[in-house]
């Protein structure tokens, strides 16, 4: 599942020159990296207390009728778009995105519990914009790593690869959906809800240009799969 050249990998795993550009000493780390910083500014957000992202949203909207918790939300949430994107693509759907779900969830945990936000005597709409960022570029990391992929994100790869729309209106399409929803089943909106919506899918992308040309972080996220072979069986 993690290898390179390994012909397993769902499609925005590959490149099509075989190892994707860049010099970076050390690629295994971005993966964690991108893992970490996004967990910061989720955490960030949280504290900011301005609102929270769309897919929470919708998750603390549909906890107003079902006995269910965030969790198994954001799960099923991951589910159905993990299931858009294998049958867009013609891939076995892939387990990655939960290992992001449950790492990044963890260290959200554990950086509640440890206050962090509290101890750099940030609050309110300094805190959002960090949060914005960090979530950001954090995105970026995830996304060239090639691991791991959060769901929506494979979705909104997708339609970037097959309608050559900006990964910004792929991504932002969905988390509208999941805004909208969220916001008629009850689910609680703010600024920082915005903020995240319009800001972080914004900034994704330029991100992964900085990345690539400045610190030459191999892409093999954004890079375009590799033509399939006709008659090639589909593989997962």
């Amino acid at each position: 599942m993690t290898g390179t050249g390994d012909r397993s990998l769902p499609p925005v795993d590959r490149h099509p020159a075989g190892q994707p550009a860049g010099r970076v000493r050390h690629p295994a780390l971005v993966y964690p990296a991108g893992c970490l910083l996004f967990s910061v500014g989720a955490h960030f957000f949280i504290r900011s207390r301005l609102g929270t992202d769309p897919l929470d949203v919708f998750a603390l909207g549909v906890l107003e009728h079902l006995p269910l918790t965030i969790g198994i939300c954001q799960a099923a949430v991951a589910v159905v778009c993990i299931g858009i994107w294998a049958g867009w693509n013609r891939r076995r759907p892939v387990l990655s995105p939960f290992v992001t779900f449950f790492l990044c969830g963890s260290l959200i945990d554990l950086l509640q519990w440890a206050g962090l936000a509290g101890h750099l005597r940030l609050g309110g709409y300094p805190l959002m914009l960090a949060g914005a960022v960090l979530c950001a570029y954090a995105s970026s990391l995830i996304i060239m790593s090639g691991f791991g992929i959060r769901a929506i994100d494979l979705v909104a790869i997708t339609i970037r690869q097959r309608w050559k729309w900006p990964f910004w209106c792929g991504k932002g399409l969905i988390e509208a959906v999941l805004l909208a929803a969220g916001w008629l089943l009850g689910g609680p909106v703010g600024v920082g809800t915005l903020t995240f919506l319009v800001f972080v899918d914004l900034l994704i992308e330029p991100f992964v240009r900085f990345n690539r040309r400045y610190l030459d972080i191999p892409d093999r996220g954004f890079a375009a799969p590799a033509p399939a072979r006709q008659g090639a069986p589909v593989s997962g």
